[in-house]
């Protein structure tokens, strides 16, 4: 359904990078575009929707040609049928929910926007401003209208990034089921490994603006051979020492956990500095977790 050959040279942080994707997406896919901030992938998401000129390639989208760097075809963003959520919900602060969604249709599709703030269960919020809002109903005003058009692609560039834990998975149940519903070709980026496995049947990891990796989330992320150890990714909140040894606090994801540490394995860690903890897990307790709250 979509051919993207892209390419734009980018400054980054680190330097120029020369951004160059060339990758297929299936017609109706949950497809994520996943790797470290700055690799290009949100350049990407732009150059799809129209928001940034590549420097040259191509964009088939269903057999039409929105971008041709050789033929000299260029499709306005109004031209390309693109539902597009940004990070920062981009909404109209003076206009009420419903009249956010409704803003991209004609008069004549009341039922439409009352079908989707329906979807998005945002009908007892359709006549409230976004200022009132929390930020998981903006993410559903955003979405709400993202679909509004009835687009053919639509991208996402980390909608729920800025949402607690508990707001982000009930919202991507919420997307996992309008993608579903809706039938749409969707282009996701995150960072969140989990969020890719929930909802992504494909996954491109980009690193400096090339695709290094390409597949399903398993296949992707679980190609490695078990080692028999958990390795764990954890922020130091802590450090005391206590006669010989150390504890340190860590925040592992939401909880917070102590460790005893030498003073060699210590070393010139700061409270604060994000270090990795490795434990063998032969035999680990599984069991599944309640919220009790």
């Amino acid at each position: 359904m979509i051919d993207i050959n892209l390419q734009k040279q980018l400054h980054s942080a680190d330097g120029q990078i020369q951004l160059d994707v060339n990758i297929n997406i299936k017609r109706g896919d949950l497809v994520s575009l996943f790797g470290v901030s700055g690799a290009g992938k949100t350049t990407l998401l732009r150059m799809l929707a129209g928001l940034t000129l590549p420097d040259s390639g191509s964009l088939i989208v269903d057999g039409i040609t929105w971008f041709d760097s050789r033929k000299k075809i260029c499709l306005s963003p109004q031209q390309r049928e693109i539902g597009f959520v940004f990070q920062d919900y981009a909404l109209f602060p003076n206009l009420s929910v419903r009249a956010n969604v409704a803003y991209a249709v004609t008069t004549q599709q009341t039922a439409w926007v009352d079908q989707l703030l329906a979807m998005t269960g945002l009908i007892e919020l359709q006549d409230r401003l976004p200022s009132v809002l929390s930020g998981g109903q903006k993410q559903r005003v955003a979405l709400a209208r993202s679909l509004a058009r009835k687009p053919k692609l639509l991208l996402l560039d980390e909608p729920l990034s800025a949402l607690d834990a508990d707001m982000r998975t009930q919202l991507q149940d919420e997307l996992a089921t309008l993608h579903h519903q809706s039938g749409l070709t969707t282009i996701l980026v995150s960072h969140d490994m989990g969020e890719v496995f929930k909802l992504a049947q494909q996954v491109h990891v980009i690193e400096r603006g090339v695709v290094t990796q390409s597949g399903s989330p398993v296949q992707v992320f679980l190609k490695q051979k078990l080692a028999g150890r958990l390795n764990l990714r954890a922020q130091v909140l802590a450090i005391r020492r206590e006669e010989v040894v150390f504890i340190l606090s860590l925040l592992v994801g939401q909880d917070i956990v102590e460790i005893i540490a030498s003073q060699d394995e210590i070393g010139d860690i700061k409270i604060g500095e994000y270090i990795s903890i490795s434990t063998k897990a032969f035999s680990p307790l599984i069991f599944k977790s309640h919220d009790y709250s």
